[in-house]
């Protein structure tokens, strides 16, 4: 018995999309007074609908049959999600890439587009005075510094000289940027890259 209630309900089901079919085709044709064009623009619309996803063995037989619309929608549902992943995942990267890039500009204090050409040196740096240029191309530069001292806690002054190599001519009293390079002779391992500040004659 239950067979038979469900056979009669697809019957059933089946006339009355039929007779609303047939309903929309006479409501369509009643129409006469609209352009030709439109009527079959709604005429067209009235008769798509959209298929039914065919599951189990009606897929199957679909198939079978050489129906293309049982199965047609399966792989276009799978390729609209992939497309919608793949659009998803590369905004994602874009905004990731971006956001990276802001925070080192920020860390480094620079842009982008100067970041690219400055070259970061790790050699040691320091800044002092010429005190002697009476060798060639050698001066020996003094660099004070200020420490606390470990026990007493007061800040003492120390000092270090330094020969470097001087190729821009620098003259006593000149401050003056020294870098540290490879030896070039017994005492000599830094080189005065910058005259900061000319001294007064």
């Amino acid at each position: 018995m239950p067979r038979k209630k469900k056979e009669d309900t697809a019957e059933e089901t089946q006339t009355e999309a039929s007779e609303i079919e047939s309903s929309d085709e006479t409501s369509v044709e009643a129409k006469a007074g609209e352009s030709t064009a439109d009527a079959e623009e709604t005429a067209q619309d009235v008769k798509k609908e959209k298929p039914k996803k065919a599951s189990g063995k009606k897929a199957a037989e679909g198939e079978a049959e050489g129906n293309p619309d049982a199965v047609a929608e399966e792989p276009s549902v799978i390729s609209s999600v992939l497309d919608t992943v793949a659009s998803v995942a590369g905004s994602v990267a874009d905004v990731v890439v971006e956001g990276a890039t802001g925070l080192v500009g920020a860390i480094t204090g620079s842009d982008d587009s100067s970041a690219k050409s400055v070259k970061t040196s790790k050699r040691a740096e320091k800044i002092g005075t010429v005190q002697s240029d009476k060798m060639t191309k050698t001066v020996t530069v003094r660099v004070d510094r200020v420490v606390k001292h470990p026990m007493y806690r007061k800040y003492v002054k120390r000092r270090k000289k330094f020969m470097a190599h001087d190729e821009l001519g620098a003259k006593t009293g000149d401050r003056v940027r020294i870098i540290e390079t490879r030896p070039l002779s017994a005492r000599k391992r830094w080189r005065v890259v910058e005259i900061i500040q000319k001294a007064e004659r």
